[in-house]
């Protein structure tokens, strides 16, 4: 008998067939649902106690009231590196390991990462836009070029480490903060967020989300990053203070903002939506067929070596891993 297996994200039909070949499935996916997380809530209510292994991701999570009504859950893994509404204390608890799947899209980000940093700098939105209504270059400001100019990295991670890769390309020095000093990396380090960005042109968050960032990137840092600037969050919206942002575009503290997500998603950044230089996408920065797919491979990896006995690939909770569990 297949175990039964929630998924809490969505999936293609492709992607739900290929799962189905190893779980039984409880399909019942959350986006958009709000606090009631009603699919979720009401396979969990009617099959709780046979449910053996939950898919989800950082943004839907996995919250300790759910893991206790499920007796017999033990794997729960993440599509996407995030795992901020995962319960990692709840789960730990009961023994059950929580994976993510990183290494899967971090290509895909760093891709999007660049690609909104470049139409912020050089205004490709307004310039589009522009050309339909007959607009020619000799009536504009020329836009700013990008290479030679100071990137700073907030949270030097796989991601951070391949944006910097590609900044590189553009001739930029790097700085960074992180929770680990990286000095074979050859970057510039600083101590706090704020040196950072008083330092770089090009702020990029990259950092985990939850309480420890929670608007790290504040009115003091966007006055920091100056009127040249352009801040980049492609990780979390939480870290970034919206309506900060807007006062700093507002007033002309800040060159732009280009951000891939952006605090109560889905719902659009409504202080955002006024200024042709916030650069905004629904968060698409990991989405891509290649990476969805890898994710989705990395779950079912992670799934066969749980069964099996094996070691997980991609372990969150890795204290369960230090005491053997």
């Amino acid at each position: 008998m297949k175990p039964l297996l929630l998924v809490l994200v969505f999936l293609s039909e492709e992607h739900r067939a290929l799962v189905s070949e190893s779980f039984e499935m409880l399909y019942a996916p959350n986006e958009n649902l709000g606090a009631d997380r009603s699919n979720g809530a009401a396979q969990i209510a009617a099959r709780g106690p046979e449910i053996r292994t939950v898919l989800t991701n950082g943004t839907n999570g996995l919250y300790a009231a759910e893991i206790a009504a499920m007796p017999k859950l033990e794997l729960i893994c993440t599509v996407g590196v995030g795992h901020e509404n995962v319960d990692l204390k709840a789960a730990s608890a009961r023994g059950i390991p929580v994976c993510n799947a990183a290494g899967t899209n971090d290509e895909a980000v760093a891709d999007h990462a660049m690609t909104i940093l470049l139409a912020a700098i050089r205004r490709l939105p307004f310039l589009n836009n522009g050309v339909r209504r007959g607009l020619w270059r000799d009536d504009i400001p020329r836009p700013p070029h990008v290479s030679g100019r100071k990137m700073g990295i907030f949270g030097l991670g796989a991601i951070g480490k391949k944006i910097a890769t590609r900044a590189m390309a553009f001739d930029m020095q790097i700085g960074y903060h992180s929770r680990t000093r990286r000095d074979e990396t050859g970057y510039l380090w600083f101590d706090d967020i704020l040196g950072l960005a008083s330092w770089c042109d090009f702020l990029v968050i990259s950092a985990p989300g939850g309480k420890e960032t929670y608007h790290v990137v504040d009115k003091t840092v966007l006055n920091a990053l100056g009127p040249q600037g352009v801040v980049v969050n492609i990780s979390r919206g939480t870290l970034v203070d919206t309506l900060a942002v807007a006062d700093a575009l507002r007033d002309q503290r800040i060159w732009a903002a280009a951000l891939d997500v952006y605090e109560n998603e889905p719902t659009p950044p409504a202080p955002l939506l006024e200024f042709e230089n916030a650069i905004l996408t629904p968060h698409v920065g990991g989405i891509s067929p290649q990476a969805i797919h890898a994710s989705v491979l990395r779950f079912l990896e992670n799934a066969e070596r749980h069964f099996a006995g094996l070691p997980l690939l991609t372990l969150v909770n890795k204290e369960l891993q230090a005491a053997g569990a």
